[in-house]
């Protein structure tokens, strides 16, 4: 090997070695500094380098065991510095997975369950812009509220947005690039834009989809309190 070959290959370790001890020494854990400023931060929990835009932490809980990816951001409401009350506002439990370059935006109540793996560049927001008005600038009208629920165990792939008021039951699955927004039971594949169940776990039958019943016949599948319909659509009540 050339002396211009040995050069390079060791310039190209000691990048690749520096940069390993600068991720290491980047992290957020509960023993960092950065991890003090956290509502919550479990044990074992950390924050990978580099970071997204991350403000708010005092509102931010983060459960044990759980893995925040490269570039993720978090927020506790509009802008650092605002008082938000005494009560947290993003939760994540235990055991979870997000994915780099995931956005988790809290304004009012994002409760992210145990066990919940995203794939990257997963949005998540609790707060929406309105066009009530049709005079005023819609990036100037009072955003709106409405809380957010995504059920233990689920997981969310590459792209997916949960939009504000949405509620996804346990051990669910959100397709990559799913527009989520509204009620979805347990054990649901979720897909589309916008998104609709195509799947649902019937015990004894499996996973079947929403136009058929559990012995196979055309029909809906009925929760208490949520039906789905026939074309994968989630209402309230009975069909």
């Amino acid at each position: 090997m050339s002396v211009h070959g040995v050069l390079r290959r060791t310039l190209s370790a000691l990048v690749h070695r520096g940069w390993s001890v600068l991720r290491a020494a980047g992290e957020v854990t509960p023993a960092s500094p950065g991890g003090y400023r956290f509502r919550r931060l479990g044990e074992g929990a950390r924050l990978a380098f580099p970071p997204g835009a991350v403000f708010g932490e005092q509102w931010i809980e983060i459960g044990e065991e759980t893995l925040v990816g490269e570039r993720v951001s978090l927020s506790a409401g509009m802008a650092p510095g605002a008082d938000l009350g005494p009560d947290g506002i993003v939760r994540i439990g235990r055991h979870c997975s997000i994915g780099r370059g995931g956005h988790i935006v809290g304004h009012q109540s994002i409760d992210i369950g145990d066990h919940v793996f995203t794939g990257p560049y997963v949005y998540i927001t609790d707060q929406n812009h309105v066009y009530d008005d049709p005079e005023t600038p819609i990036g100037r009208q009072w955003p709106r509220n409405n809380p957010v629920v995504i059920g233990s165990g689920s997981w969310l792939g590459t792209g997916a947005i949960i939009l504000p008021g949405t509620r996804i039951g346990r051990q669910c699955v959100v397709a990559a690039g799913a527009v989520v927004r509204g009620e979805f039971p347990d054990h649901s594949v979720i897909a589309g834009v916008p998104a609709r169940v195509v799947r649902r776990h019937v015990p004894g039958h499996g996973w079947l989809p929403p136009h058929l019943a559990a012995d196979g016949s055309p029909g809906a599948l009925t929760t208490p309190g949520l039906t789905v319909l026939s074309d994968g659509a989630v209402t309230s009540g009975t069909p």
